[in-house]
């Protein structure tokens, strides 16, 4: 029995793991105007990392091609009260970090700046992004060899930081489940007012016309 239940908070672990810890890549293409941005719903206290690389689209040789040193991409960060937490330009490759402190949908935009250039003009720009969030963001190869770790010390500090992200992503859910709640509460509220505003106005429509009905039989010498 002690054996199913330590294999069953394992396989939980790991499940956790992979349903929370993303890490994701993709590619797009800009404009040389063209602004491109992205949401990301991360916990408080988590630390995201992006990596980026262009290529520029060679009409000649009709493929995409490494950019020059010369385009680069400005990358701002906003948390989910609009406050910009990260403002930065960078080169044709690169990569930007950043940790959230405030729990919600950070937006991610990503432009060039190419109208500095007149190679780019009017061309297309292809953008490969890959985003690592919460413990993918962490190099253990490099946290091994700096703090001198064992494999067995290295694969407990793995699984305490797991465990911490897990903790923070069930925060973060229950933070939704929340602002859910008070959203469906508010708004039954409203529904509940509205409800009666109407059944006021249909009862103040209704005495109208009686009114109005009565002086007109009245006017009429029908009563």
């Amino acid at each position: 029995m002690v054996a199913i239940k330590m294999q069953f908070s394992v396989f939980s672990v790991l499940f956790f793991n992979v349903l929370y810890n993303l890490t994701y890549a993709l590619y797009f293409h800009i404009g040389e105007t063209e602004k491109k941005c992205f949401i990301e719903e991360i916990p408080d206290e988590t630390m995201i990392i992006g990596n980026y690389r262009t290529q520029l689209y060679d009409k000649q040789k009709e493929e995409y091609l490494p950019a020059t040193q010369g385009l680069g991409m400005f990358v701002e960060v906003k948390d989910p009260d609009e406050k910009v937490i990260l403002s930065r330009q960078y080169g044709s490759e690169g990569r930007f970090t950043f940790t959230s402190h405030t729990p919600g949908e950070h937006q991610i935009c990503l432009h060039s700046n190419s109208s500095k250039f007149a190679l780019f003009a009017g061309g297309m720009l292809r953008v490969h992004l890959d985003i690592q969030v919460g413990e993918h963001t962490n190099n253990y190869a490099e946290i091994a060899a700096k703090d001198k770790l064992t494999e067995l010390q290295l694969r407990v500090r793995q699984l305490v930081e797991q465990v911490d992200q897990i903790q923070k992503e069930q925060n973060y859910q229950r933070y939704r489940e929340e602002r859910f709640r008070q959203t469906s509460e508010s708004t039954n509220q409203r529904v509940l007012w509205w409800s009666i505003v109407q059944t006021l106005i249909l009862v103040a429509i209704g005495f109208w016309q009686m009114r109005h009905l009565k002086s007109f039989f009245e006017a009429k010498k029908l009563v």
